[in-house]
Parts: C-alpha cells; structure tokens; sequence
C-alpha cells in the first residue's frame, strides 16, 4: 500500500485549498487530489465577505485578493432597500466582487509554496478506512488506477460529493428554484449602481462587477423554467435582464454561461471516523447572499488547525469532534439564511412584493436589525458554543486589535499559533505560564487599555478570556485548550 501523505484532501476548490495550505504551514504532508487538469475554474462564486477576508489577512492573502476586485459598501436592491457594509466592525467593511478563479490562485500559490502537493487529473472513486488511516482509490484521466493511504482525508470535492458518497452519508434537502442563469460578460453602458439587483416577480437579475470590465449575471424568469442540460444563450440572459432590470445594458461577448438549480441541502455528520466533510460537500444552499465559497472556506479554517494538532500529538480530547458541534450549526444558519433569501427574490404577486419591499427597508433602517443581517452576512456575528459560566468574550471572533509589538492581531495570527493576549507584553502570569507552550503559543501584550487576558486560537475565534487572571488559571486555560505542555517551566505564584 502506498503511502501519500498525513492528509488526503479530495478537491482543489478554494475549501481544499486553504485546509492544504494550513496543514502543510503546520508541517503535515498533505496532497491534494483534483479531477480537474489545467481548467480554470470559472464557477458561481464572486463574493467574498469580510469575515472570510479576515481569515485570508490571517495568511497574508487578503490585501492581494482585495486588488483584483471590486469593493461593494453599500448594496441597493428592489429600489431603495440599502445594505450599508461600511459599518462593519472590521478592515475589510465591504463585500469584495472577484471571481473565484482569482481566490483559488491565491490558494493555491500558497498551500504548493508550502509544500502540499497537488495531483490534477485525478479523482477519488472510493475509500475504506480503519483505526489508524484511510484508503483511498484514485483514477487518472488516462485510466490508471492505484490505492493510497493516508491518516486522514476531507472530501472538499462539491456537491456531488465521492466522499459522501463513500461514506454512505445522506445529503437531505430540496431544489428550491429551478433553472437559474449565470454568465460572466461584458456591457456596452455602466449599470447605475455598483451592485444592480431586482427581482419583478416573474423575473429576476442581478449585476456584479469584477472591477476590470466583467460582470457576473444572475438571471431566472419564471415562465422559462427548463432543465439544468439546457443550453444557454445570450438571448435569453439579456431578455431576463430586460424584463427585470429594464435594460440589458448591452451585455455582449460571454466568457461562460450556465444554468443551473438551487438546492438546500446538508449532510448530518461532518466527521466519520477518519474522514471529514467540507464546503459543497457538506452544505449546499442559493447562491442569494454570495454564502457558499466563504462558508466553505470558514469550514476549512475551523477544521486545519484542529488536524495539524492531531498529527502532532497534542490535541485534547475531542478537539476533532468539535469540528462538527462548531461547523454544523453554521452550516444550516446559513442554508436557513439563504434560503429565506431566494424565497423573498422570487417572490411573485405584487402584494406580496410591496410587503418585501416594507420589510427589507424596516431591517435596514432600524439599527439592531440591520447588524444582525450585515454580522450573518459578513460573517462577523459568527460565535462559536461556549461553556456555562464562560467569559462573555468566549467563543465569539477576536477583532483585529493593535499589538504591543505595532503589528495587527490578524498579522499575528500568521504563524499559525494560539495567541495569548495580556494587558502587557510583560505580564508576569501569561508570560510565565505560556513559556510552557512555547511551540504553539505565542504570549502578547494588547497595544491599547485592557483587562482582559484572551487566548485566540489559530482560525481568529476566542478560545478562552478572563479579567486579570492568575498564572494557575492561565495554565489550566492552557492545558485545556492547547493540551499538555511540551517542557515545565517554572512559574511564580
């Protein structure tokens, strides 16, 4: 049996990516495996939110992503319904229009400068697993067939999953609108918004541009409901776009066009034994909201660092399991979010479209109402299960304060550690007690008035926080949550 490597990622998307790139940053071995060979990948995301920005500043990639695209601060829809992004508590407090393939690129850069390996032209086709590994059987385009094994594997290979399938797991759910369009082309006059959307009833569209004279269509008429197989025409986008934006804009020259259904659907385990679910392969929903790639993505962040820990030999019990208890509830919130999204886009008589239209300017204009739809969308209101009794800090997104060092939190972040974050850069309790885990934690002053001590794990959310704590309880922080130390130092008190 031939042996690949600590993890098998199954799909080059930019979830397979990222997780590639973290674990082989961490020092696993880690191949990736995609079906796909020298293709750009020109598919259904563009969006990308700042929390997912967030977690590509905390790689170093976010700056770069950034320049390639667009950045939307406010995004109007059915007339005079705005969604301010500008308010957002983060850097990145707007939404990035950038194809996926630019996202990818990036990734990808970085998870084989690591070191991961990627196979192209190749997909798996089956596995079996055991108490110590996974095998798994992978077919070339040219054919060829060979078994592999490796410790661990994630299927972050798309909706229609081998890795699910090999698993024998259900993907519940629905199709919830049928025959949607998507192209990418160019426009003979300027839309007037940055962002154009309107839905009229009977049709829908929207406009997204890329920054460097593309833009992304989204179309669906509801008196043309075809099958998926059916081919698309230019005709037929720019008449959806007449019928539900008033114009066409002169669309003209297509790079891609598709059609496509939207299902809600979520698979009910993330883990079995060995073998882990990510991105499509784990959620699917409407593109409405531009969720998919950066929940996927999330996914990825959450799930590399908890691997990397179980490779190396530190993680604490049930740490793989949390992936599941964190990921899972994220996962339907989203598909729930999305869902009611598409249902409102589309919805048909106009009575009901004026009540839409009431509703959607009552939540944007009312100011707790409209963080909680700006934080589900970005991302930012994200928090994680804590325990009872926990610091109200814990489990929620570490903002990206200023250091003691003059660096940012998510510049920090950029090693691959724990950060432990104290009033003072000298702080006697958290610099003596993080001694001990030196190898995985990195002990830092906050760069403006504080009392609280955190620790932020590796993919930026708060694992554990306390006001002027002791050395014991920041080593039982410690032990908890970043497991036994590798050396004792001594520490005072």
């Amino acid at each position: 049996m031939e042996y690949a490597a600590d993890v098998l990622v199954v799909g080059a998307g930019p979830t397979g990516l990222l997780l590639a790139g973290d674990l082989a940053a961490a020092g696993a071995g880690c191949v990736v495996v995609e079906r796909r060979q020298g293709e750009s990948n020109l598919s259904r995301a563009f969006a990308v939110h700042a929390r997912t920005l967030e977690q590509l500043d905390a790689r170093g990639l976010a700056d770069e992503l950034a320049a390639t695209g667009h950045r939307l601060r406010a995004l109007r829809a059915f007339g005079d319904v705005t969604v301010d992004m500008s308010r957002l508590p983060s850097r990145f407090n707007y939404v990035l229009i950038t194809p996926q393939y630019e996202t990818e690129r990036l990734l990808e850069r970085r998870a084989r400068a690591c070191g991961a390996e990627i196979w192209e032209g190749t997909e798996a086709v089956g596995l079996r697993q055991d108490a110590s590994g996974v095998e798994v059987t992978l077919r070339r385009r040219n054919g060829t067939a060979r078994t592999v094994r490796a410790r661990y594997v994630v299927g972050a290979d798309g909706a229609r999953s081998t890795v699910r399938r090999a698993l024998g797991l259900a993907f519940p759910g629905r199709s919830v609108v049928r025959s949607m369009m998507l192209a990418d082309v160019r426009l003979a006059e300027d839309p007037p918004d940055a962002l154009t959307v309107n839905a009229t009833g009977d049709a829908f569209a929207l406009l997204a541009p890329f920054g460097d004279g593309w833009y992304r269509v989204v179309a669906w008429d509801r008196h043309h409901q075809v099958p998926d197989s059916a081919p698309v025409g230019l005709p037929e986008i720019r008449r959806t776009m007449r019928l539900a934006l008033g114009s066409d804009y002169g669309a003209r020259d297509p790079r891609w066009m598709s059609r496509f259904h939207s299902d809600e659907r979520q698979v009910p385990r993330y883990r079995v034994g060995r073998v882990f679910l990510a991105g499509d392969a784990a959620h699917i929903h409407s593109p409405a909201g531009g969720l998919g790639m950066n929940t996927g993505i999330q996914d990825a962040a959450n799930l590399s660092w908890k691997l990397a820990a179980a490779l190396q030999g530190w993680a604490p019990p049930g740490l793989l399991d949390s992936y599941q208890a964190e990921r899972h509830p994220v996962g339907r919130a989203v598909l729930l979010a999305s869902g009611a999204i598409v249902r409102v886009v589309v919805t048909g008589p106009p009575p009901l479209r004026a009540v839409r239209n009431l509703l959607g300017r009552a939540v944007t204009g009312v100011a707790p109402l409209r963080r909680r739809a700006t934080g589900l969308a970005s991302g930012l209101s994200i928090a994680y299960p804590a325990p009872k009794g926990a610091h109200r800090l814990t489990g929620r997104r570490a903002p990206d304060i200023p250091l003691a060092d003059g660096r940012r939190l998510y510049q920090a972040l950029r090693d691959g550690c724990f950060l432990l974050v104290a009033p003072r850069a000298d702080d006697p309790a958290a610099a003596a007690a993080g001694a001990a885990w030196a190898d995985r934690v990195r002990t830092l002053g906050a760069g403006g008035p504080t009392a609280s001590t955190v620790l932020v794990r590796p993919d930026g959310y708060i694992a554990w926080a306390a006001d002027r704590p002791s050395a014991a309880a920041v080593r039982d922080a410690l032990a908890a949550h970043c497991g036994p130390p590798r050396f004792r130092a001594p520490v005072p008190g």
